[in-house]
């Protein structure tokens, strides 16, 4: 993992657990994870979740009766976190929960290979991301799916360098500074400096607890501290793994900061998919 100061994204997704987790956000998650596979249960595939995080998703792969899940994060809280949601489930067997490291690649060759690879929102912030996709993405079966998503260069507004200059600044901060600037984020960019938009952000917030079981502010001091940062334009991320890895694009939603990827691994070469053509499932 990079020498670089890293985010305290562990203690983020640990208060999220403590302060919101519920029935309802872990029935949301599930369903978003079961909706964007496409398939209505997990029953006969083995799940690996690179990033953990909360837990919240390898706990709703569990749920979605997945065969076997592994867990595993860089961050120790986040380790230690998703060790409270598969204790509350009874420590099932068939659920580990790991501390790893996606550049290690020999930890990585140790995984073996699994019939979903997911990746949440990870790889981007290891400091080297293509070799963190290289190395998560050889632990897909053939056949097996390649769920990712990643900070999308195309959609950066006002400008990548913008938010990485932004991200350094809130990690340099103090406590009192953090929160000023997330008062800022909130009314410069979720309100558009406009008061009369909060009914707009209301529905917002509502919705992401709906569509992900996600909580607003958790993924407000998420997106502004998440450090390191690298952002991939959508098209070389599927020329990178349909063109290297044989890999074939079957669904992708965009339109918001992270493009959703997911690919399935082929037993021989396939061509690149070309976005132009692609039916691109835009995020509402």
């Amino acid at each position: 993992m990079n020498d670089e100061k890293h985010y305290e994204f562990g203690a983020n997704w640990a208060k999220y657990i403590d302060k919101f987790y519920s029935q309802d956000r872990l029935a949301a998650a599930q369903k978003a994870l079961l909706d964007f596979i496409g398939l209505p249960t997990l029953k006969g595939k083995r799940l690996l979740d690179i990033g953990s995080g909360s837990g919240l998703h390898s706990l709703s792969a569990f749920n979605a009766k997945a065969d076997t899940v592994t867990s595993f994060d860089y961050d120790p809280d986040s380790v230690s976190t998703t060790h409270r949601l598969r204790d509350m489930v009874g420590s099932p067997d068939n659920w580990t929960v790991m501390q790893g490291d996606v550049l290690n690649a020999d930890f990585m060759r140790s995984l073996g290979t699994w019939d979903i690879v997911y990746s949440w929102g990870v790889l981007h912030h290891t400091g080297e991301m293509w070799k963190a996709i290289e190395n998560a993405q050889a632990c897909t079966a053939v056949g097996g799916l390649f769920l990712i998503a990643l900070y999308s260069s195309d959609v950066a507004t006002p400008s990548t360098q913008y938010w990485l200059d932004m991200k350094r600044r809130y990690n340099r901060a103090g406590a009192l500074e953090r929160r000023i600037l997330e008062g800022w984020y909130i009314f410069r960019h979720s309100l558009d400096m406009r008061p009369w938009r909060i009914p707009t952000l209301v529905r917002h917030v509502l919705a992401k607890r709906r569509d992900r079981g996600m909580d607003y502010m958790t993924d407000v001091r998420d997106w502004l501290g998440g450090w390191p940062m690298e952002y991939a334009a959508d098209q070389d991320v599927v020329n990178f793994l349909e063109g290297k890895f044989n890999f074939k694009l079957e669904k992708i939603r965009t339109g918001e900061a992270c493009s959703e990827f997911l690919f399935r691994k082929m037993d021989r070469h396939n061509g690149t998919t070309d976005l132009k053509t692609f039916k691109l499932q835009a995020k509402a």
